[in-house]
């Protein structure tokens, strides 16, 4: 019998402080039409000063438990991905996995920054389709917040905080069709945060550990990237893209995603949305989306769902879904 991975339930959380495009008006040269016109961003959530990565997190992993229908202690395996792990060590995974009560299998961080739900995802489902794992949690969480500089417009507008998540269970249907991961480490300046613990510490104690963006330039490699890992994700499964039901991308940048479901030849109505209203939530962006889309019972069961991912390293990937 050939095991595959599907998804069984999906969830999300979105912290409660909305900053709009006129809030950040009042702390840097900016204005609203300003970013709505290159981003299609209205509003992002921002996090409380107590709330951290792991909290995220385990409000979207309880909400996805529970549509899935199991209890939480049947997770035998959690993949996270973050860029903002709330400790060195250990993985906010560990901790997460604390909260949730399912010790004893194995719970780590995966860091491919806006592709890092993607690349969670792909390795999750090898551990379910080889059997290792019957039921896996794979979450995207970001306090993206905590490494902005708030006084730098190109960036600070352009990320929120934010968890998705969702379970994937063993079965003999077929459900992740398969994926695609790719990183291009000659690129990391254009898309990076110069300081971590074993370079620059000082910036990082000292409160300056932040984005640092070419945008022109990431902008061009996006668009170009995620194209071209759309048509992988076809081509590896002989599908057309009329096969393709809905497109659920990284929600980066309005223009990037019209671009990318242009290439599709797909309508904007069949493209999942949450930029406008999330920001930039980098690896909990697509999983936020995709439980968005759920909930309102716009994706329905045997569709088939094409997601794409690109970020900063650079990384980039796909992943053909029959949900």
């Amino acid at each position: 019998m050939t095991l595959h991975a599907r998804i069984i339930g999906t969830g999300s959380y979105l912290p409660e402080k909305i900053v709009t495009n006129d809030d950040l008006a009042k702390i840097v040269d900016t204005t609203d039409s300003w970013i709505q016109e290159r981003t299609g961003i209205k509003q992002r959530h921002i996090v409380a000063d107590d709330e951290f990565t792991v909290d995220l997190a385990e409000h979207a992993s309880r909400r996805a438990i529970e549509a899935a229908g199991i209890d939480a202690s049947e997770i035998d395996l959690i993949v996270l991905a973050t860029t903002t792990a709330d400790q060195v060590f250990p993985s906010t995974a560990c901790l997460l996995q604390s909260r949730l009560g399912c010790q004893g299998g194995p719970a780590f961080d995966i860091q491919a920054v806006c592709t890092g739900f993607v690349y969670a995802l792909s390795v999750a489902e090898k551990f379910v389709a080889t059997g290792t794992s019957k039921k896996a949690l794979v979450v995207g969480a970001e306090t993206f917040s905590r490494i902005l500089d708030w006084t730098d417009r190109n960036t600070c507008v352009l990320f929120g905080d934010g968890a998705g998540a969702v379970v994937l269970e063993a079965s003999e249907e077929p459900g992740i069709l398969s994926t695609h991961l790719h990183a291009n480490g000659d690129y990391s300046k254009l898309l990076h945060v110069p300081s971590g613990v074993s370079n620059n510490l000082a910036a990082v104690q000292e409160g300056r550990a932040y984005v640092e963006m070419e945008g022109s330039d990431v902008f061009k490699m996006a668009v170009k990237k995620m194209g071209e890992v759309v048509i992988e994700a076809l081509d590896a499964n002989n599908l057309a893209k009329s096969d393709v039901d809905w497109l659920v991308p990284h929600q980066a940048n309005q223009r990037i995603i019209a671009a990318t479901a242009k290439k599709l030849g797909m309508t904007m109505d069949k493209v999942v949305l949450t930029v406008a209203e999330h920001g930039n939530t980098s690896a909990a962006s697509i999983p936020l989306a995709l439980d968005a889309a759920v909930r309102q019972n716009r994706i329905k069961a045997g569709e088939t769902i094409l997601i794409e991912a690109f970020g900063g390293g650079f990384t980039w990937g796909s992943a053909l879904i029959r949900y």
